[in-house]
């Protein structure tokens, strides 16, 4: 009797709305740790487990998190924090300003994967338990905006679990556990099957969900997500197949939200190899090292046919890093190159490759909307002017590591803007690949003058005068075919009618928006 009268009373103790909350997506998180990977599928799911200083709202805005306000430091020498009190880690300890310095002197270091964030800071000073100053190189106007996901660590509780340092490739404690300040702590992790999240009784928030258990399950199959969707198995997926869109506005019960994604799906290639990797000429001289031979590759893509056949009309061309809309977009270099196979040939011949040439090009299969269907689309369309590219797809678990060992010729890839802003792909995939810099500019591309540039668009507070700079970046970009933008990837999420949540450009899913009537 007792154990009923127990039951009974839990039951009456939670609210009468609340609700268990069951999600899926095609790329599982492929760790726990907040500093060891920049993509959206790991920094996205621990939004809702770690928190910044700063974070952004439901209109993409910056606002306080574990810092109530900050201001810049008289000389324009940093920024000044003034951190919220009275705020514990998932295990109770307390956040001080010791846990920022720390979590800055991880998250910029050589084994970070977000250390490109930091590249102006100079130093992280405790001032008091509840003061930061960040002290910069230079006046970094858009600071707050580029941490908005550099989320903090419990010194302690690294120290104790040996993770004082991310581990990128490798395992810690920090890559399947987590000991985060947010709404929801981890419960339990089986990497590739489940992760369930449970709300944060401690949170110093007010909760707008009524979650009371929330499990994420990657689902790579597409039909078998959309399936899943429509028994109810899961309340929402993300992304929904783009063919699949139409019959899911017409069935009972569920609803599809669709948006612009600020991410622009590019090709890369190999600036800086001596040979090809991959393909029927692996071994022989790269010619991807030739801007010629890239500019035909831009030349060769038929852009507008993707998005028609794969995209179903669904995504919108790309001509920049960043898409129009967003800050620093570079209205004078707004044309993209046209499809014109001739053009492309002419191009080749005049490198030297009038025969065209064989080679290696990496995708992923798990990661982008389409992703494989786009770049088996791309092989049909290179091999009209004569390059023929091996295509070798893979999840995207395994496809960091081999773009970081250089295993690649030609490779797609994905950029969505942290600070929504121009300046940052510069930082992140062009800037010449050192330390904190260029740490995504996995081709070894290098140009003196947008290394000039950089440090000089990151402190300018005049507008025109930045912008000036952004375009001048945007078309050396262009005339290298640095890279070779496509489009700009949707936003299709598949819900249960009686699930309420926000969908954000930057395809964060964030927790505790959630709802279930």
């Amino acid at each position: 009797m007792r154990l009923t009268l127990c039951a009974a009373a839990a039951l009456l103790a939670l609210p009468a709305s609340a609700e268990e909350f069951r999600w899926a997506s095609t790329t599982d998180p492929q760790t726990m740790d907040p500093h060891a990977v920049s993509s959206t599928p790991v920094l996205g799911f621990l939004n809702n487990v770690y928190e910044g200083l700063v974070r952004r709202g439901k209109d993409m805005s910056i606002e306080p998190a574990l810092a109530t306000a900050w201001e810049p430091i008289d000389d324009g020498a940093g920024w000044r924090f003034t951190l919220r009190e009275d705020v514990t880690f998932h295990d109770g300890a307390d956040f001080t300003a010791e846990d920022v310095v720390f979590s800055y002197e991880r998250a910029s270091s050589e084994q970070s994967d977000v250390s490109s964030w930091f590249a102006p800071v100079s130093e992280v000073v405790a001032v008091d338990d509840y003061t930061v100053d960040i002290m910069t190189t230079s006046p970094q106007p858009l600071f707050p905006d580029s941490i908005a996901n550099w989320m903090m660590m419990d010194s302690g509780w690294a120290a104790e679990n040996g993770a004082e340092r991310p581990a990128r490739d490798e395992e810690n404690a920090a890559t399947l556990q987590a000991n985060g300040t947010a709404a929801f702590r981890l419960e339990e992790r089986q990497p590739g099957l489940s992760t369930v999240l449970v709300p944060f009784e401690g949170w110093w928030g007010e909760p707008e969900h009524n979650v009371t258990r929330a499990e994420f399950t990657p689902i790579q199959n597409s039909a078998t997500a959309v399936a899943a969707l429509l028994s109810g198995e899961v309340d929402m997926i993300n992304p929904v197949p783009v063919q699949d869109a139409a019959r899911l506005d017409e069935a009972d019960g569920v609803e599809v939200i669709r948006g612009i994604e600020a991410r622009v799906i590019m090709l890369g290639f190999a600036h800086d190899h001596d040979t090809l990797t991959g393909g029927a000429d692996q071994g022989a001289d790269n010619p991807f090292s030739d801007p010629l031979v890239r500019r035909a590759v831009a030349h060769a893509v038929n852009v507008p046919a993707i998005l028609q056949t794969i995209m179903r009309g669904s995504a919108e061309p790309a001509s920049q890093l960043v898409g129009h809309g967003m800050s620093g977009y570079s209205e004078a270099n707004s044309e993209r190159p046209e499809y014109d196979p001739e053009r492309a040939r002419e191009l080749l011949a005049e490198a030297g490759y009038p025969d065209g040439f064989g080679f290696g090009f990496s995708c992923t299969n798990d990661r982008y909307l389409n992703d494989e269907s786009v770049c088996q689309a791309v092989v049909s369309m290179l091999a009209q002017v004569g390059l023929e590219a091996q295509l070798n797809a893979m999840p995207v678990q395994n496809y960091w590591p081999e773009l970081r060992a250089g295993n690649f010729d030609m490779y797609l890839l994905g950029w969505s803007p942290g600070t929504f802003d121009a300046e940052h792909p510069l930082r992140f995939l062009v800037h010449t690949a050192g330390e904190r810099l260029g740490t995504w500019n996995f081709g070894g591309y290098s140009n003196d003058r947008i290394d000039e540039l950089l440090p000089q668009i990151q402190s300018e507070l005049d507008p025109e005068a930045r912008q000036a700079m952004l375009d001048e970046t945007a078309r050396i970009i262009q005339e290298d075919a640095v890279y070779v933008p496509l489009y700009i990837q949707p936003l299709l999420w598949g819900v249960q009618e009686n699930v309420s949540l926000t969908q954000r450009p930057d395809d964060f899913f964030i927790l505790r928006w959630v709802t279930v009537e």
